[in-house]
C-alpha cells in the first residue's frame, strides 16, 4: 500500500486523463486491483522458489523435516486464495485513493488530500515497527538466557571427557579396559558410572538419617560409581574426600553434592551417618553441585556411592593437549580389541552438554531471521512512504531552500516526522514484548531478569534503520533544483 500510494503523484494525471476521456471509477479500481495482484503473483513465484531452495537451510534450523508439497492440490488451492487476497488487500487502498481524484483537481496539479490521507499509511508503518521492535528484543532476550545457561559454573571439566554407554559384551571387562587404556598413554583416568555427566539417570526415595522429619519422603538423585569417578571428571571436593581404594569401608560411604546438603539440613554433614535400604552409610564427601541435567533448572540433589554392579557408562578423561583423532584412533582400537564384534560408539560430553541449549538456539536462529524480515519489509514501507512524503512536500521544500533553508534543515525536517512514528512503536513494542518474555522466562527457573538496555539498543536499532531508509528521500528532495519545482508556479 505504501509504495502504491508513493507513486500516486506519478500517475495522478494518468488518473485525470483517464476519467476525462470517459473511464469509470470501477474501471480504474479494476485496473489497480488487476495490477497489484499480478504484482503479488509474481511474487507468490518467486516465493515458492524460495522456499524451494531454503527449506533444507529451514529445516535444520527448526530441527524439521518438512518436504514441499508439490503434488497437493489442496496447497496450490490455498496458495491461489491467499495470493488474490492478499494482491486484493494490498491493492484495495492505493485503488479506491488514487480511483477517486477529481479531474480538474488532478490536472492543475492540486493531488494533496490533508494529514488525514497520510494517516492510514503512518498506521501501518507503526504496527509493521512495533513487530521488528518485539521480534529485535526478542532476539537479545533469547541470545541473553542462551549465554546466561552456558556460563553458568558446570562443577566438573568437559574437556577430553568421552562417554562410552556400555553393552554387554565389555559389561565385565571394565578393570582391563582401563589398563590397557592408562597404558597406551593417551588416557588420563577411566571410570564407570550408572548415569553419564549429563544426566541423572535415576532418583530413589527411602533415606533417612538422624533429625530428619519423620513426615517427609525426600527424594535424591541416585549415580553408582566406581572409585576414579571423581578424578576422570575433576569435581570439586568441597569438604571431607573423594572415594579411595585405600579406605574398604568407603563400599558403605557417600559423597553427597551440595543440594543434597541442603536438603537434608545437616550443618556439618561429613561423618554423619544415613541409612538406605538396610544399610548404613557414612557420609565422606561433599562436591560442589554439577550441572548434569537441565542447564535452566536448579541441581537435583544427588548422592554418589560405590556400586559396580550399576554401571552404565565409562568415563575416559583423554590426557589435555593430545591430538584428539590419534586419541580416539587409540581408544578404538582398544575397545574393538575386547569387542570386536559391536559397534563402538563414543559421546563427548562437550557435544551432549551443548545439546541441551539446541531448543533455545532453535528459537533464537528463528527470531533472528523472522526479526530481519521484519525489518526489511518495515524499511520497504517506510522507503514508501517517505517517498510519498517527498513528492508531496516538493514545492515546500523548494520554496523553504529558496528563502534559506540548509539541506540539513530539510533533512531534519522530514526525517522527524518518521522518527516520531518510530518512536510511537518502540512505546508500543515494549510492553507488549516486556510481557511476553517475561512469561517466556519464567517457564525456566535460572534465568535472567529482563534489563532497560535491551529495550534501549533495541530501540537505537530501529531508529537507526529509519533514519538511513528515511535518508535516501530526504536528502535526494533536500538536493534536488527548487527551480524544477517552482518553474510552473
Amino acid at each position: 500500500m505504501n509504495l502504491s500510494t508513493a507513486r500516486s503523484e506519478k500517475r495522478a494525471r494518468e488518473v485525470g486523463i483517464r476519467k476525462t476521456v470517459g473511464s469509470r471509477r470501477q474501471q480504474l479500481i479494476t485496473q489497480f486491483l488487476s495490477e497489484s495482484i499480478l504484482v503479488v503473483a509474481i511474487a507468490m513465484i518467486l516465493s515458492v522458489f524460495l522456499t524451494w531452495i531454503s527449506l533444507p537451510w529451514f529445516n535444520e534450523v527448526a530441527g524439521k523435516t518438512m518436504d514441499f508439497p508439490w503434488s497437493q492440490p489442496g496447497f496450490w488451492g490455498l496458495l491461489g486464495l491467499f495470493t488474490l487476497f492478499t494482491g486484493i488487500l494490498a491493492g484495495s487502498y492505493p485503488a479506491f485513493y488514487l480511483s477517486s481524484f477529481e479531474p480538474l483537481r488532478i490536472l492543475k496539479g492540486i493531488t494533496a488530500t490533508g494529514k488525514s490521507g497520510a494517516f492510514p499509511r503512518k498506521i501501518l508503518v507503526v504496527l509493521q515497527f512495533t513487530v521488528s521492535i518485539a521480534l529485535i528484543i526478542g532476539t537479545i532476550v533469547v541470545y541473553k538466557q542462551i549465554q546466561h545457561a552456558k556460563n553458568r559454573p558446570v562443577g566438573y571439566d568437559r574437556e577430553g571427557l568421552l562417554q562410552y554407554f556400555v553393552i554387554a559384551e565389555v559389561g565385565e571387562k571394565f578393570d582391563i579396559i582401563r589398563h590397557d587404556l592408562l597404558d597406551s598413554e593417551v588416557v588420563d583416568e577411566m571410570s564407570q558410572s550408572s548415569s553419564p555427566t549429563t544426566g541423572v539417570w535415576a532418583n530413589q526415595i527411602g533415606f533417612d538419617w538422624d533429625g530428619k522429619d519423620p513426615g517427609s519422603l525426600p527424594i535424591f538423585g541416585t549415580i553408582a560409581c566406581s572409585h576414579e569417578f571423581g578424578e576422570s571428571i575433576n569435581w570439586q571436593i568441597l569438604q571431607g574426600r573423594d572415594f579411595s581404594r585405600d579406605f574398604s569401608t568407603d563400599t558403605l560411604a557417600f559423597v553427597l553434592n551440595e543440594a543434597a546438603v541442603s536438603l537434608t539440613g545437616i550443618g556439618d554433614v561429613i561423618g554423619k551417618s544415613m541409612t538406605w535400604n538396610d544399610k548404613r552409610y557414612q557420609v565422606i564427601g561433599v562436591v560442589k553441585d554439577m550441572i548434569m541435567e537441565s542447564p535452566y533448572t536448579p541441581v537435583k540433589p544427588t548422592i554418589f556411592f560405590l556400586d559396580y554392579d550399576w554401571a552404565s557408562v565409562y568415563n575416559i578423561k583423554l590426557k589435555s593437549g593430545i591430538q584428539l583423532q590419534s586419541a580416539m584412533t587409540t581408544v578404538k582400537s582398544v575397545f574393538d580389541q575386547h569387542a570386536p564384534n559391536s559397534v563402538t560408539e563414543f559421546k563427548f560430553a562437550d557435544d551432549e552438554y551443548e545439546a541441551k541449549f539446541r531448543a533455545e538456539e532453535r528459537v533464537g536462529k528463528l527470531a533472528r531471521v523472522f526479526a530481519m524480515l521484519a525489518i526489511l519489509i518495515s524499511c520497504l514501507g517506510l522507503f514508501g512512504l517517505s517517498a510519498f512524503v517527498a513528492e508531496q512536500r516538493t514545492r515546500e521544500l523548494g520554496i523553504r531552500k529558496v528563502l534559506g533553508a540548509s539541506v540539513v534543515n530539510l533533512w531534519s525536517l522530514q526525517s522527524w516526522n518518521f522518527l516520531l512514528l518510530v518512536i510511537c512503536a518502540c512505546f508500543i513494542a515494549s510492553p507488549i514484548a516486556w510481557f511476553i518474555l517475561k512469561q517466556w522466562l519464567q517457564t525456566y527457573e535460572y534465568h535472567i531478569e529482563l534489563q532497560s538496555w535491551i529495550f534501549l539498543v533495541s530501540a537505537m536499532l530501529a531508529i537507526f534503520v529509519t533514519l538511513f531508509t528515511v535518508s535516501f528521500q530526504s536528502l535526494k528532495a533536500a538536493l534536488a533544483n527548487p527551480s524544477k519545482s517552482l518553474k510552473a508556479e
